[in-house]
């Protein structure tokens, strides 16, 4: 099969925000295998491992199948693009043809092994790492998901989820992506672990990346679909709650991730720009929740909430 590949090259004063926006186009519009390219501030020394130069471009790219109906989608990603003159981002779109097994492997330089805090390591599936005595290693193959852990909003839920799971915890992640939150959550101590993603591809490369870590078949479950379809079908609440997605989305399923969370449960928001913080904590407040903490890495901020009746 040929897909393909959209690449969005973009300039701002406000790269995050332009990150942000241009990503959500290529989220909104069905792309697989979505990688930005943005230059990130330098971790402190000895915290990172096998860091990429900083890039001399910004970019975000994705794919699409080579089918008729690829050029109708590229017609509206272009005119997307196109809007955000408004808000001062400038966006070029490039495009070119490639074989599956070309992407396969030409994506897999952008993923290197990362040290997420002092005990958790993000480890591409083709890399080789020696781990410490109380390391707990990740192991991902994200295939066409979105999800490779080195991202702000990522590395922050997982450090989230490092401090805030207690063992024998249910765990609940809402837009799975590659699945490495339930990994997380699975290593860390939870019971029960369940995902949720609108993204066929997701779900089973999720499912994958659960079973390559050696997480039980009968302690996880992932499916297709919404967190208000999950909600009709299962009468369950969780203790601990994450949710990578953007503010809005975040504010829309809001009643929902109440429903779905035990009192005095703890919920773990990401993919939330500063800009965006004041909303979010507002309806996160409105909703019934008690705001715990707040942590920031760069322009992105991770928000966790306790729910209190």
């Amino acid at each position: 099969m040929k897909w393909i590949h959209v690449k969005a090259l973009f300039d701002s004063e406000d790269i995050s925000l332009a990150e942000e926006l241009v990503s959500d186009i290529f989220f909104s519009m069905g792309l697989k295998g979505v990688v930005c390219q943005v230059p990130l501030e330098a971790p402190p020394e000895g915290f990172g491992s096998d860091a990429l130069p900083i890039p001399d471009k910004t970019w975000v790219s994705g794919y699409i199948p080579d089918i008729d109906s690829s050029l109708e989608v590229l017609d509206d990603i272009k005119k997307k693009a196109g809007e955000l003159a408004s808000l001062d981002i400038k966006v070029s779109i490039e495009t070119h043809i490639v074989d599956q097994e070309d992407w396969a492997e030409s994506w897999k330089q952008f993923f290197h092994v990362s040290r997420i805090t002092e005990r958790m390591v993000i480890k591409p599936a083709w890399k080789e790492f020696v781990p410490n005595p109380d390391d707990v290693v990740i192991e991902i193959d994200p295939g066409m998901a979105f999800g490779t852990g080195t991202h702000p909003t990522t590395s922050m839920c997982i450090a989230l989820i490092e401090k805030y799971l207690e063992a024998g915890n249910n765990f609940l992640d809402v837009g799975t992506g590659s699945g490495i939150l339930m990994i997380a959550a699975s290593k860390l101590g939870a019971s029960r672990i369940v995902g949720l993603d609108t993204d066929e591809v997701a779900v089973q490369v999720a499912k994958d990346n659960l079973i390559k870590n050696n997480i039980p078949v009968d302690l996880f479950y992932v499916e297709t679909g919404t967190l208000d379809q999950y909600i009709a079908r299962n009468d369950v609440q969780f203790d601990l709650l994450a949710a990578n997605i953007i503010a809005e989305v975040l504010i829309s399923i809001m009643p929902d991730i109440k429903k779905i969370v035990k009192t005095e449960g703890t919920i773990i928001l990401s993919g939330i720009i500063k800009e965006r913080e004041a909303v979010m904590i507002q309806s996160l407040i409105s909703g019934g929740f008690s705001i715990s903490e707040v942590r920031t890495d760069g322009e992105w901020l991770a928000i966790t909430a306790q729910k209190m009746n």
